[in-house]
């Protein structure tokens, strides 16, 4: 390994977890990772692994291969296959390094592979294009929620607006109607009553008269 060069990443306290059956690999691994601002969450296997991503979602997570009972390669699977956290990018970490090992790792979901013994400087390259198109797809889906949430909302308003509308140009509508009605009521009333007030006049004219 060469000598540490610490490396200050623009995504401060990102979130890695790191799976090890060797206690002196995670120990390494959280050393260099920790000196490039990043936080880590080190378990000693697949098992503890599942149930770490249970209560936190990583940003990254490395995994080793070789591990007693559950395997590196049963352990990306079952992630990958847990809607919760099959967005969540895996980098397999390990001495396996023949075309078969890693064709296997990116057919279950692998998005990198890095061989044992790792270069510091390789490493945190690797986590960093990782941690960086995990966290830019994170913000552009939460963008495009949000976006789409104002969208919705403004659509309902508008719906809303339009509804308002109809119900003013049917009750304009309404109003015109009834006052049609009324003028074509109000005409032979009044007529009638003219009627009968000339009718009233003459009666009372001819009644004086006899």
């Amino acid at each position: 390994m060469s000598n540490r060069q610490v490396q200050t990443s623009p995504m401060k306290n990102a979130e890695i977890l790191v799976v090890d059956d060797t206690v002196a690999n995670l120990e390494v691994m959280d050393e260099v990772l920790s000196s490039a601002q990043y936080t880590v969450a080190a378990v000693t296997s697949g098992k503890r692994a599942i149930q770490q991503l249970q209560e936190q979602k990583p940003a990254l997570i490395l995994l080793d291969i070789q591990m007693p009972g559950m395997d590196g390669f049963e352990t990306c699977q079952q992630i990958k296959a847990n809607p919760a956290t099959a967005n969540i990018p895996v980098v397999f970490i390990t001495a396996l390094s023949d075309a078969e090992s890693i064709a296997k790792g990116f057919s279950l979901g692998a998005v990198d592979y890095i061989t044992k013994p790792f270069r510091e400087t390789e490493l945190l390259a690797r986590v960093h294009t990782q941690v960086s198109l995990y966290l830019l797809t994170e913000k552009l889906e939460d963008e495009v929620a949000s976006r789409t949430a104002e969208l919705e909302a403004t659509l309902g308003q508008l719906q809303q607006s339009q509804l308002q509308v109809v119900q003013n140009e049917k009750m304009a509508t309404l109003g015109n109607l009834v006052a049609g009605v009324a003028h074509e009521i109000n005409n032979p009333v009044g007529f009638l009553h003219g009627s009968i007030r000339n009718g009233k006049t003459y009666t009372q004219d001819l009644l004086e008269h006899i």
